[in-house]
């Protein structure tokens, strides 16, 4: 992880849109043909759509504040992220509802509904602390998708190109909700307290979706969805030793999601990807201080 010399922005953010057509479906175990990895990605794809628009309130919420403070390029951000995110939620609403469609139940669209009814009282600023513990989780993912080959090798080439894109624009806005959270006055022992609170849920709700959509499937108690379990999280290049320094970093006072410089891997993906999508707003180009 390169913590020195690392820019506090990313080199700029659009809002696309993905030319791909799911319309039709897709194969369930999508993934390399393996019931694990698909299952526990469609799992994740359950949490979004919900998640995301908790994810856009929250940060717009403070976008009249962070204006009349004068931060134009957050502002601008804000602006970003809530575009990107917007489209997110979109394409993995018709992924879900295709998933939906075979049977599949969305547990965890359904617990969020509630934690989110049942936390409405909130105040502004913690509700978007859970924002900024969510995001760096997607922010990791969205790294190891794009660092490891062999997170993404053997995917349907459509599945592919939706992971690839949300992977690449979660990091590119990766800093978003925790600048925000800071221009606010955001501190840091709440920021740590919702972030253990989040890490755990958010391993509950992967765990119990995908082991639903598992059972369903009579796949759950098969040696080889086991194996390819452990394979996943604790074997070379696995999802736990890929995870856990960024889950540490988190938690140091000073830490902030550019510190882990990996603009290089969303320069590649928009060069491998360049005919996959088209721009809705322009990029910016920014050079570090």
């Amino acid at each position: 992880m390169n913590t020195t010399a690392a820019p506090l922005h990313s080199d700029g953010m659009t809002v696309r849109h993905l030319d791909v057509d799911i319309s039709q479906g897709f194969p369930i175990y999508w993934n390399n043909h393996d019931a694990y990895r698909s299952q526990l990605l469609n799992a994740l794809s359950f949490m979004f759509p919900v998640g995301e628009q908790f994810f856009i309130d929250s940060v717009r919420h403070f976008a009249k504040e962070v204006a009349a403070q004068g931060l134009t390029e957050l502002s601008q951000d804000i602006k970003h992220f809530a575009g990107q995110e917007a489209t997110h939620r979109h394409l993995h609403q018709q992924y879900n509802d295709f998933l939906v469609s075979k049977g599949y139940t969305p547990w965890v669209e359904h617990a969020l509904e509630r934690v989110i009814r049942y936390t409405a009282f909130f105040d502004p600023l913690t509700k978007l602390s859970i924002t900024v513990a969510y995001e760096h989780f997607t922010a990791i993912l969205g790294d190891g998708l794009l660092r490891h080959q062999s997170w993404s090798e053997g995917m349907d080439p459509t599945m592919r190109t939706i992971w690839l894109w949300h992977a690449a624009e979660e990091s590119e806005h990766k800093a978003v909700a925790i600048d925000t959270y800071r221009a606010m006055g955001g501190g840091y022992l709440r920021r740590v307290a919702l972030y253990l609170l989040i890490s755990l849920e958010f391993l509950v709700y992967a765990f119990v979706q995908s082991t639903m959509m598992l059972l369903k499937d009579g796949q759950f108690f098969k040696r080889k969805t086991w194996g390819s379990a452990l394979r996943f999280w604790f074997g070379h290049e696995g999802i736990l030793w890929h995870t856990l320094p960024h889950w540490w970093a988190f938690l140091k006072p000073s830490f902030h999601p550019w510190q882990h410089d990996n603009r290089a891997l969303v320069a590649r993906w928009r060069e491998d990807f360049a005919n996959a999508y088209r721009p809705l707003t322009p990029q910016p180009t920014r050079h570090p201080a």
